[in-house]
């Protein structure tokens, strides 16, 4: 109940009275306690049908814990969209260093274009793609070692196998004839068909020999080929060779399979030469408006993915997908919601002279009708909270107390001393590069373009030893910044869920819990199919 919750703070200051109640309130407003998400099992259920999941080897050989858990979870989804779909094409938003592109076109065979806005990234990915092209040849070669020598050892038993069993067949059926003839039963003329016998024996013991040892090498192979050689399962079925077929001298071939086994060859070669660019990094810079068909020339239809798509890129993500028919599906991982472009964030500008110039801007949020409606707003200090994680907090991995004092006490030195409230530059991670507070305000002030001379050393720890004592107070508030975290995500994500249910040619949409929370903090899909 809204009124119950209210009673967390009181009627006339407006202050927080009960902090028990707004933790409640707050896990009340979360998404997994809403029962708007779709469990990733019954989504990854009703995509595949009848059909089998791809096996291979888990991506954490190149990825850190985090990347690795991210990447295997959204590919297996991506890739049973897109067999639900029918199509081939990827399209990656914001790829980065390509570690869902060349894992989605490794493991599952699907041609995919990241694109990422910086060049370094793009560069960097190419790079990182030939490489591990590279490792996996490697891994290929020795794996075809194993298997030679792993067959060569299985002939050699079932061979001496087989003349020991030849060798107890003879002497058993000679051992019977002479113990016949001893009785009387047969004359010695009588025993000649039974050499006959023993040779057909012997012929047919040693076909059935060839056979299992067939039938053997072939079940080692495979055996070898799920233990060993799990590796090769990333790579393109054309970018591995089949060397577990055997290879027939082609002196001995009739003309009619030459010629079938040259066309197979040529398919072969034509396919390879379609398919060598499985995975292609692209630059450019994604906008609402972008074309995509500029982008990629051989656009066709296709399944549009974001991990971790910052700020506004996450909603263009969405807006491109609605827009464009190629675009049979979507699955985007937001994140950087305090990068968020905002409609109704300054009202003043909103209201101004040009009103109709900030009308025709694409926001980042709102995106549905129903809170454009309502002029919703959350502020750069909420959506600084939706970013914080809780998940981790709760299992003992506190927020960085320390950093976050440095930082506070730094702005009140900014404001009094230089009388700076809002720079378009940015401190960064100075604080891990600081030896003590006096090295982090200096660093700081070089960064924000300062002259640090105007502060002696001793006026920055005048400030440092005033404001120590609330170190307590800081965490407290930060704590409180972290319960409520979720609820305000809930409302960005709600936002992007809506305004697809607002869309005409969309057949379903959801929000789907992909990853886990501890792992990664912003773990939630918007997805949705045409």
């Amino acid at each position: 109940d809204d009124d119950i919750f209210s009673s967390a703070f009181c009627e006339n200051s407006e202050k927080l009275i009960n902090v028990q109640l707004f933790a409640l309130a707050a896990k009340y407003y979360s998404l997994s306690n809403l029962g708007v998400c779709t469990p990733l099992e019954d989504v990854l259920e009703a995509l595949k049908g009848d059909s089998e999941g791809a096996t291979g080897i888990k991506p954490d050989e190149f990825m850190n814990n985090k990347k690795s858990h991210e990447v295997q979870v959204m590919s297996e989804l991506v890739d049973s969209i897109a067999n639900y779909c029918g199509i081939k094409q990827v399209i990656d938003i914001g790829s980065g260093k390509g570690y869902l592109s060349s894992f989605l076109s490794m493991q599952y065979n699907l041609k995919v274009y990241g694109i990422d806005s910086s060049s370094s990234n793009t560069n960097g990915a190419h790079e990182r793609n030939r490489k591990l092209k590279k490792h996996w040849r490697a891994y290929q070669s020795r794996g075809k070692e194993s298997l030679k020598s792993q067959s060569l050892e299985m002939a050699n038993d079932r061979q001496v196998e087989h003349e020991l069993n030849c060798k107890k067949i003879n002497e058993e059926l000679l051992n019977n004839a002479s113990s016949f003839q001893n009785q009387g039963q047969v004359t010695v003329q009588d025993l000649v068909p039974s050499c006959g016998f023993i040779e057909m024996a012997a012929l047919e013991t040693n076909t059935e020999t060839e056979a299992d040892l067939v039938t053997g090498t072939q079940s080692d192979e495979t055996k070898l080929s799920e233990e060993v050689l799990a590796v090769l399962n990333v790579l393109p079925i054309d970018a591995v060779e089949d060397f577990s077929s055997s290879h027939c001298n082609c002196g001995e071939l009739c003309e009619e399979e030459k010629v079938q086994r040259k066309m197979t060859s040529l398919k072969t070669k034509a396919r390879k030469s379609s398919e060598s660019n499985l995975y292609l990094p692209l630059t450019s810079c994604i906008t609402a408006e972008t074309e995509l068909s500029d982008i990629i020339t051989d656009l066709e239809d296709c399944v549009m993915v974001g991990l971790h798509t910052c700020g506004d890129l996450a909603a263009n993500t969405l807006r491109i997908f609605t827009a464009k028919p190629e675009i049979k599906a979507v699955c985007s991982v937001g994140c950087c919601y305090h990068l968020l472009s905002e409609q109704f964030e300054n009202q003043e500008a909103f209201f101004s002279l040009h009103i109709a110039e900030c009308h025709d801007q694409v926001w980042g949020f709102p995106m549905c009708q129903y809170l454009k409606d309502k002029g919703w707003c959350c502020g750069r200090n909420a959506r600084m909270s939706a970013c914080l994680a809780l998940e981790r907090v709760a299992v003992g991995q506190m927020l960085p107390t320390e950093s976050l004092f440095y930082r506070a006490v730094l702005q009140v030195i900014i404001e009094e001393i230089y009388g700076v409230t809002k720079s378009d530059r940015h401190v960064g991670k100075t604080f891990s590069k600081s030896s003590s507070f006096i090295d982090y305000v200096r660093r700081s002030l070089r960064k924000l373009e300062l002259d640090d001379s105007k502060v002696p050393d001793s006026c920055i720890m005048d400030y440092y030893e005033k404001y120590k004592d609330r170190m307590n107070e800081l965490e407290a508030f930060n704590m409180l910044k972290v319960v409520l975290a979720p609820c305000i995500e809930v409302l960005i994500l709600l936002d992007r869920l809506c305004y697809l249910k607002e869309q005409e040619n969309i057949a379903w949409s959801g929000l789907v819990k992909l990853f886990d929370p501890v792992k990664s903090p912003r773990c939630y899909a918007v997805i949705a199919l045409k």
